[in-house]
């Protein structure tokens, strides 16, 4: 077992929070528990509630290097695993042809070698050279089409890849593994049952406020709770998409480089698109909304709640 993993959930809590991530406890036991018993780690949840973010804190917090595959509709192989460098087999092969002797036949060897493989996330994440395991962050899964999850499960169950015309790739030391989904499409079973599982809700108002605290510390403790007062009411609004974490700190850097004191009615009005991504929410929000969760507020302020 390595050294440099937590040896307790509070210990990865406190690890991840030195880090700047502030993380529940149901988190930090499944990230204690995917580090520990070398299990890939799959986070489902709404976009902008951190998922991303916890594969790039416990790589800094372990001093492992990072690898990221962000997925998309119509990876392959050749995006995600390895491909063949064949502008250099041809031209090796042109130049073989030309040169006298058994130059040909010496090649003919090695032009499915190592020298000619391109190394993609995947492969490079289980090469089998690599001194120290890194971590292998497979990001937005849903966007990938259903048959490159099948591909996965070699790496998922073996941690290796098979090259038809190369031989198989086996991990030394197995990567840590974090996948994530925003759940646009369902992830196949085949796929979770091979990962430990954690849906990443929204924070509630305390943890909010202590995330915005450590990622935008220079905001006054006034406009922080307000700021978080307002995002927790306005994710009660039946909205197409519903502000994560991110845009609650993006939101926060910006009144904040507006010089904003405390929250008034035009300049939530003139930065909802830093919280709002479409439109139609937008325009559901604005106006009247906007002065009935700021009402709120100021009434659950003036009786102290």
């Amino acid at each position: 077992m390595d050294a440099d993993l937590p040896t307790s959930i509070e210990d990865t809590a406190a690890r991840l929070l030195a880090q700047d991530y502030v993380a529940d406890r149901r988190l930090a036991t499944v990230v204690h528990l995917a580090l520990r018993l070398q299990r890939p780690l799959f986070l489902e949840g709404e976009p902008g509630t951190g998922k991303t973010e916890i594969a790039r804190t416990v790589a800094a917090m372990l001093g492992r290097p990072l690898i990221r595959l962000q997925c998309y509709e119509g990876l392959d192989l050749a995006g995600a695993a390895y491909e063949w460098n064949y502008a250099r087999q041809m031209l090796e092969i042109r130049l073989a042809d030309a040169a006298p002797g058994s130059g040909r036949a010496a090649l003919a060897s090695e032009l499915f070698s190592e020298r000619f493989l391109i190394k993609r996330a995947l492969l490079d994440a289980i090469d089998p050279t690599r001194t120290v395991a890194p971590v292998l962050l497979i990001d937005e899964l849903d966007r990938a089409d259903e048959p490159f999850e099948a591909f996965l499960l070699e790496v998922l169950s073996d941690w290796q890849i098979t090259i038809p015309e190369y031989g198989t790739v086996r991990a030394k030391q197995p990567p840590i593994v974090v996948l994530t989904s925003n759940r646009t499409r369902e992830i196949h079973d085949a796929v979770k049952r091979r990962c430990l599982y954690h849906w990443v809700g929204f924070p509630d108002a305390a943890r909010e406020t202590e995330i915005l605290r450590r990622r935008v510390p220079g905001a006054p403790q006034a406009l922080t709770a307000q700021i978080v007062a307002f995002v927790q009411r306005l994710r009660g609004v039946e909205l197409y998409k519903l502000p994560g974490v991110a845009e609650t700190i993006e939101w926060t850097r910006a009144l904040m480089e507006l010089n904003t004191i405390v929250l008034d009615p035009e300049v939530v009005q003139s930065t909802l698109g830093l919280l709002l991504k479409y439109q139609d929410d937008i325009a559901r929000v604005e106006g009247d909304e906007v002065m009935r969760l700021l009402d709120q507020i100021r009434a659950e302020a003036d009786s102290g709640v």
